[in-house]
């Protein structure tokens, strides 16, 4: 019997930049920049900059993880979700090293293009996303291997993109951009409750100490739900806070957060949390276009 041909390289690297956990990347900007416009001050130039850092910045996460998730021995062949580029031996580490730091390099570079906008202090939030970007999975204390992956994501891709996105159009912050940060940070980290909620057993076997390993599936699923109820109540608070009625779109969703709960309490298959994964980057894209056409309307 012959062995099946590899795929094609540019799907190899597709795969391995993880499409399904890149709206991650693209909500805070299209929130942040929403709430800019809704203040009169919408700057396409910067936004646009903070969409494509963003986005490498993700992408270097993600190969960062590939990288360093094998070289700890968490992506094994007993791994049931997606085949990781490295541990599956399509891309050689050496390659996937010099993958992270060139996709890192191309964000820090465009990066610097904010400082016309945010001044100085970009610079100290494109090297802290660089850095937590490797130290997610590597470095001498991985923050994904101890229990801080969640909380990196809430930050980064929550509170810091969101209101950096805000700064660099309108050179302030208020209280309003980091209310909406917050839901947009606990979906973002929910791709990740899902993604960890899967690999529970290789991540145990492997000593890397995910929320879900440490707390279990009751607590994963409990913090499941509690980010999506969170999100949904955000645009109540914005109408109390004066928005229009409009604000509360977000809430349509409300029968699909319902069925994205039960679907983690019922999943027995590794299939069928790949599948909520998916679903779970495509919630957090849907609120963030929602709640742009909500402030915006």
């Amino acid at each position: 019997m012959s062995l099946a041909p590899p795929p094609p390289r540019w799907r190899t690297w597709l795969a391995a930049a993880r499409p399904r956990t890149l709206p991650a990347a693209v909500a805070p900007v299209i929130v942040g920049t929403a709430l800019a416009a809704h203040d009169g001050r919408w700057a396409p130039a910067p936004a646009l900059l903070c969409l494509g850092f963003a986005l490498l910045i993700q992408i270097g996460t993600n190969f960062a993880n590939d990288y360093y998730d094998f070289i700890h021995g968490a992506d094994t062949g007993a791994r049931v979700g997606p085949r990781r580029a490295v541990a599956a031996g399509l891309v050689a580490p050496a390659t996937m090293r010099r993958a992270m730091a060139g996709v890192f390099l191309a964000a820090f570079l465009l990066g610097l293009g904010l400082l016309a906008w945010g001044g100085p202090w970009m610079l100290a939030v494109g090297l802290a996303s660089i850095a937590g970007g490797v130290a997610y999975t590597g470095g001498p204390w991985p923050l994904g291997y101890h229990g801080l992956g969640d909380l990196f994501v809430f930050l980064f891709f929550g509170l810091v993109a969101v209101d950096v996105t805000y700064f660099v159009q309108t050179g302030r912050i208020t209280t309003d951009a980091v209310l909406a940060a917050v839901p947009v940070g606990l979906l973002a980290a929910n791709i990740l409750l899902v993604n960890n909620y899967r690999d529970a057993a290789t991540d145990a076997a492997a000593g890397k100490r995910t929320l879900v390993v440490r707390w279990g599936r009751r607590f994963a699923r409990g913090q499941f739900a509690g980010a999506l109820a969170v999100a949904l109540a955000l645009p109540l608070l914005l109408l109390a806070r004066g928005y229009r009625p409009l604000c509360l779109l977000p809430l349509a969703l409300l029968p699909l957060a319902l069925a994205q709960i039960r679907r983690l309490r019922r999943a027995q298959q590794p299939g069928e949390l790949i599948a909520l994964l998916g679903a779970t980057g495509r919630f957090l894209a849907l609120y963030a276009l929602l709640f742009a056409a909500g402030v915006l309307g």
